[in-house]
Protein backbone atom coordinates (compact mmCIF):
# COMPACT_ATOMS: atom_id res chain seq x y z
CA UNK A 1 0.00 0.00 0.00
CA UNK A 2 1.31 3.68 -0.92
CA UNK A 3 2.16 6.16 1.30
CA UNK A 4 -0.35 8.92 1.05
CA UNK A 5 0.85 12.65 0.08
CA UNK A 6 -0.46 15.83 -0.37
CA UNK A 7 0.82 18.42 -2.78
CA UNK A 8 -1.12 22.10 -1.56
CA UNK A 9 -1.04 25.11 -3.54
CA UNK A 10 -1.27 28.53 -2.33
CA UNK A 11 -2.74 30.78 -4.19
CA UNK A 12 -1.03 34.55 -4.83
CA UNK A 13 -4.15 36.35 -2.37
CA UNK A 14 -2.58 34.16 0.88
CA UNK A 15 0.73 35.27 0.49
CA UNK A 16 -0.11 38.58 0.04
CA UNK A 17 -1.61 38.91 3.23
CA UNK A 18 0.49 38.39 6.31
CA UNK A 19 -2.18 37.46 8.59
CA UNK A 20 -3.70 35.14 6.25
CA UNK A 21 -0.57 33.67 5.06
CA UNK A 22 0.50 33.34 8.93
CA UNK A 23 -2.90 31.03 9.28
CA UNK A 24 -3.05 28.79 6.52
CA UNK A 25 1.30 28.33 7.40
CA UNK A 26 0.26 27.20 10.90
CA UNK A 27 -2.71 24.90 9.40
CA UNK A 28 -0.08 23.57 7.25
CA UNK A 29 2.46 22.67 9.31
CA UNK A 30 -0.12 20.75 11.55
CA UNK A 31 -1.13 18.30 8.85
CA UNK A 32 0.23 14.75 9.56
CA UNK A 33 1.01 13.51 6.41
CA UNK A 34 3.81 13.72 3.85
CA UNK A 35 3.40 17.28 1.91
CA UNK A 36 4.39 20.04 -0.32
CA UNK A 37 3.94 23.15 -0.61
CA UNK A 38 3.50 25.12 -4.22
CA UNK A 39 3.78 28.99 -4.29
CA UNK A 40 4.01 32.05 -6.17
CA UNK A 41 3.54 35.64 -5.38
CA UNK A 42 2.69 37.84 -8.36
CA UNK A 43 1.37 40.81 -6.64
CA UNK A 44 5.16 40.97 -4.30
CA UNK A 45 6.81 41.31 -7.49
CA UNK A 46 5.20 43.70 -9.09
CA UNK A 47 5.00 45.89 -6.12
CA UNK A 48 9.03 45.38 -5.93
CA UNK A 49 9.39 46.00 -9.71
CA UNK A 50 7.87 49.17 -9.19
CA UNK A 51 10.05 50.10 -6.63
CA UNK A 52 13.12 49.09 -8.76
CA UNK A 53 11.63 51.12 -11.96
CA UNK A 54 11.12 47.42 -13.60
CA UNK A 55 7.09 47.69 -15.12
CA UNK A 56 5.12 44.46 -15.42
CA UNK A 57 3.48 43.48 -18.50
CA UNK A 58 0.93 41.17 -18.96
CA UNK A 59 -0.75 39.68 -22.03
CA UNK A 60 -3.94 37.57 -21.58
CA UNK A 61 -3.52 37.44 -17.54
CA UNK A 62 0.13 35.99 -17.73
CA UNK A 63 2.98 37.83 -17.25
CA UNK A 64 5.69 38.76 -19.49
CA UNK A 65 9.14 37.61 -18.39
CA UNK A 66 11.77 39.50 -19.84
CA UNK A 67 15.42 39.85 -18.93
CA UNK A 68 14.84 42.28 -16.17
CA UNK A 69 11.64 40.56 -14.81
CA UNK A 70 13.43 37.08 -14.70
CA UNK A 71 15.69 38.88 -12.37
CA UNK A 72 13.09 40.19 -10.33
CA UNK A 73 10.78 37.35 -9.54
CA UNK A 74 13.89 34.75 -9.10
CA UNK A 75 14.97 36.93 -6.33
CA UNK A 76 11.26 37.58 -5.03
CA UNK A 77 9.83 34.66 -5.64
CA UNK A 78 12.82 32.17 -5.01
CA UNK A 79 14.33 34.65 -2.16
CA UNK A 80 12.40 36.67 -0.22
CA UNK A 81 9.17 34.95 -0.27
CA UNK A 82 10.35 31.00 -0.59
CA UNK A 83 12.58 31.79 2.80
CA UNK A 84 10.22 33.90 4.44
CA UNK A 85 7.21 30.49 4.10
CA UNK A 86 10.06 28.54 5.07
CA UNK A 87 11.19 30.46 8.73
CA UNK A 88 7.72 30.74 9.52
CA UNK A 89 7.05 27.07 8.97
CA UNK A 90 10.17 25.96 10.97
CA UNK A 91 8.74 28.21 13.86
CA UNK A 92 5.71 25.85 13.55
CA UNK A 93 8.31 22.57 13.93
CA UNK A 94 7.71 21.68 10.12
CA UNK A 95 10.71 20.50 8.84
CA UNK A 96 10.69 22.99 5.86
CA UNK A 97 13.30 22.97 3.11
CA UNK A 98 12.58 26.12 0.40
CA UNK A 99 13.05 24.72 -3.02
CA UNK A 100 12.77 26.12 -6.85
CA UNK A 101 12.81 23.42 -9.92
CA UNK A 102 16.48 23.71 -10.61
CA UNK A 103 17.48 22.40 -7.05
CA UNK A 104 18.29 18.90 -7.45
CA UNK A 105 17.61 19.36 -11.15
CA UNK A 106 13.97 18.48 -10.15
CA UNK A 107 12.26 20.38 -12.33
CA UNK A 108 13.56 20.81 -15.43
CA UNK A 109 11.94 22.70 -18.11
CA UNK A 110 11.55 24.00 -21.91
CA UNK A 111 11.58 27.87 -22.63
CA UNK A 112 8.10 28.48 -24.30
CA UNK A 113 8.22 28.55 -27.70
CA UNK A 114 7.45 31.75 -29.26
CA UNK A 115 3.59 31.38 -31.28
CA UNK A 116 1.53 34.73 -31.67
CA UNK A 117 3.07 36.23 -27.81
CA UNK A 118 6.79 36.19 -26.52
CA UNK A 119 6.06 35.49 -23.18
CA UNK A 120 10.29 35.61 -22.85
CA UNK A 121 11.56 32.99 -19.96
CA UNK A 122 8.58 31.37 -19.27
CA UNK A 123 8.38 27.55 -18.84
CA UNK A 124 6.82 24.39 -19.84
CA UNK A 125 7.22 21.44 -18.12
CA UNK A 126 7.13 17.74 -19.84
CA UNK A 127 5.86 15.75 -15.87
CA UNK A 128 7.91 12.25 -17.55
CA UNK A 129 11.56 14.32 -16.83
CA UNK A 130 10.31 15.47 -13.55
CA UNK A 131 13.17 14.08 -11.23
CA UNK A 132 10.54 12.21 -8.66
CA UNK A 133 13.68 10.19 -7.29
CA UNK A 134 15.56 12.92 -6.06
CA UNK A 135 12.37 14.71 -4.19
CA UNK A 136 11.38 11.41 -2.76
CA UNK A 137 13.94 11.33 -0.76
CA UNK A 138 13.67 14.20 0.66
CA UNK A 139 10.25 13.70 1.17
CA UNK A 140 11.17 10.14 3.77
CA UNK A 141 13.88 12.08 5.23
CA UNK A 142 11.05 13.80 6.49
CA UNK A 143 11.84 17.31 5.27
CA UNK A 144 8.38 19.42 3.88
CA UNK A 145 9.22 20.67 0.16
CA UNK A 146 8.22 23.96 -0.52
CA UNK A 147 8.55 25.16 -4.04
CA UNK A 148 9.00 28.56 -5.76
CA UNK A 149 7.17 28.80 -9.09
CA UNK A 150 10.47 28.96 -10.90
CA UNK A 151 12.22 25.69 -12.96
CA UNK A 152 15.09 25.63 -15.31
CA UNK A 153 15.80 25.17 -18.46
CA UNK A 154 19.32 23.01 -18.47
CA UNK A 155 20.90 25.19 -19.78
CA UNK A 156 21.77 27.95 -17.18
CA UNK A 157 18.22 29.73 -17.23
CA UNK A 158 15.58 29.81 -14.59
CA UNK A 159 12.30 30.20 -16.07
CA UNK A 160 9.08 31.32 -14.82
CA UNK A 161 6.42 29.11 -14.28
CA UNK A 162 2.92 28.61 -13.43
CA UNK A 163 2.24 27.62 -9.33
CA UNK A 164 -0.44 25.31 -10.99
CA UNK A 165 1.21 23.83 -13.48
CA UNK A 166 4.09 22.82 -11.07
CA UNK A 167 1.61 21.52 -8.51
CA UNK A 168 0.19 19.40 -10.64
CA UNK A 169 3.37 18.10 -12.26
CA UNK A 170 4.49 17.40 -9.16
CA UNK A 171 1.43 15.36 -7.95
CA UNK A 172 1.28 13.65 -11.36
CA UNK A 173 5.28 12.44 -11.04
CA UNK A 174 5.20 11.34 -7.65
CA UNK A 175 1.85 9.52 -7.65
CA UNK A 176 4.00 6.49 -9.02
CA UNK A 177 5.50 6.39 -5.40
CA UNK A 178 2.44 7.95 -3.61
CA UNK A 179 -1.18 8.17 -3.22
CA UNK A 180 -1.32 12.07 -3.88
CA UNK A 181 -4.15 14.44 -3.53
CA UNK A 182 -3.50 17.67 -5.06
CA UNK A 183 -5.16 20.84 -3.50
CA UNK A 184 -5.58 24.36 -4.78
CA UNK A 185 -6.55 26.62 -1.81
CA UNK A 186 -7.84 29.49 -2.71
CA UNK A 187 -10.43 32.23 -1.44
CA UNK A 188 -13.80 30.66 -2.17
CA UNK A 189 -15.31 27.69 -0.69
CA UNK A 190 -14.89 25.44 -3.46
CA UNK A 191 -16.45 25.30 -7.38
CA UNK A 192 -20.01 26.96 -6.73
CA UNK A 193 -23.08 26.12 -8.67
CA UNK A 194 -23.27 29.71 -8.11
CA UNK A 195 -20.91 32.39 -8.29
CA UNK A 196 -23.09 34.90 -5.92
CA UNK A 197 -22.87 32.37 -3.13
CA UNK A 198 -19.78 30.86 -1.44
CA UNK A 199 -21.91 28.28 0.35
CA UNK A 200 -23.06 26.84 -3.11
CA UNK A 201 -20.46 24.30 -3.11
CA UNK A 202 -20.46 20.81 -5.07
CA UNK A 203 -18.85 18.73 -3.21
CA UNK A 204 -18.06 16.02 -5.50
CA UNK A 205 -17.59 16.37 -9.04
CA UNK A 206 -16.62 13.15 -11.50
CA UNK A 207 -16.22 13.62 -15.54
CA UNK A 208 -20.35 13.07 -15.52
CA UNK A 209 -21.12 15.35 -13.33
CA UNK A 210 -18.74 17.71 -15.26
CA UNK A 211 -20.62 17.21 -18.07
CA UNK A 212 -23.61 17.48 -17.00
CA UNK A 213 -22.34 20.93 -15.48
CA UNK A 214 -21.71 21.97 -18.42
CA UNK A 215 -24.40 21.34 -20.66
CA UNK A 216 -26.34 23.45 -17.70
CA UNK A 217 -23.50 26.19 -17.71
CA UNK A 218 -23.63 26.40 -14.15
CA UNK A 219 -20.14 27.52 -13.68
CA UNK A 220 -18.36 30.52 -14.34
CA UNK A 221 -15.53 30.66 -16.76
CA UNK A 222 -12.62 31.42 -14.52
CA UNK A 223 -12.72 27.84 -12.69
CA UNK A 224 -12.79 25.74 -16.39
CA UNK A 225 -9.47 25.77 -16.71
CA UNK A 226 -8.52 24.57 -12.98
CA UNK A 227 -11.01 21.71 -13.18
CA UNK A 228 -9.48 21.43 -17.00
CA UNK A 229 -6.12 21.00 -14.99
CA UNK A 230 -7.81 18.94 -12.27
CA UNK A 231 -9.08 15.77 -15.19
CA UNK A 232 -5.62 15.88 -16.55
CA UNK A 233 -3.65 15.22 -13.25
CA UNK A 234 -6.35 12.71 -12.62
CA UNK A 235 -5.56 11.31 -16.09
CA UNK A 236 -2.08 10.74 -15.61
CA UNK A 237 -2.17 9.32 -12.22
CA UNK A 238 -3.17 11.27 -9.16
CA UNK A 239 -5.70 9.86 -6.92
CA UNK A 240 -7.69 12.83 -6.48
CA UNK A 241 -7.64 17.04 -6.96
CA UNK A 242 -9.24 19.13 -4.06
CA UNK A 243 -10.29 22.70 -5.00
CA UNK A 244 -11.46 24.95 -1.84
CA UNK A 245 -10.53 27.70 0.69
CA UNK A 246 -7.12 27.78 2.29
CA UNK A 247 -8.79 28.39 5.95
CA UNK A 248 -10.17 25.23 5.64
CA UNK A 249 -7.45 23.61 4.53
CA UNK A 250 -7.45 20.81 7.50
CA UNK A 251 -10.68 19.72 6.72
CA UNK A 252 -9.78 19.02 3.12
CA UNK A 253 -6.83 16.91 4.23
CA UNK A 254 -9.22 14.68 5.72
CA UNK A 255 -12.34 11.97 4.01
CA UNK A 256 -14.65 14.77 5.52
CA UNK A 257 -13.87 17.36 2.97
CA UNK A 258 -15.70 21.24 2.88
CA UNK A 259 -14.59 21.90 -0.63
CA UNK A 260 -14.94 20.24 -4.07
CA UNK A 261 -13.45 16.80 -4.45
CA UNK A 262 -12.45 15.86 -7.90
CA UNK A 263 -12.00 12.09 -8.70
CA UNK A 264 -12.58 9.74 -11.89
Amino acid sequence: MKDRLLVIKVGGNIIDDEKKLSSFLKSFSSVKSHKILVHGGGKIATDIGNKLGIESKYINGRRITDDETIDLVTMVYGGLINKKIVAQLQSFNCNAIGLTGADGNIIPATKRVVKDVDFGWAGDIDNSKVQNQNLKALINNDFVPVFASLTHDEHGHILNTNADTIASSLAVALSINYDVRLIYCFERKGVLENIDDNNSVINLINKEKYKQLLDEQKLFAGILPKIDNAFAAIDAGVKEVLIGDANDLIQNTTGNTIGTLITQ
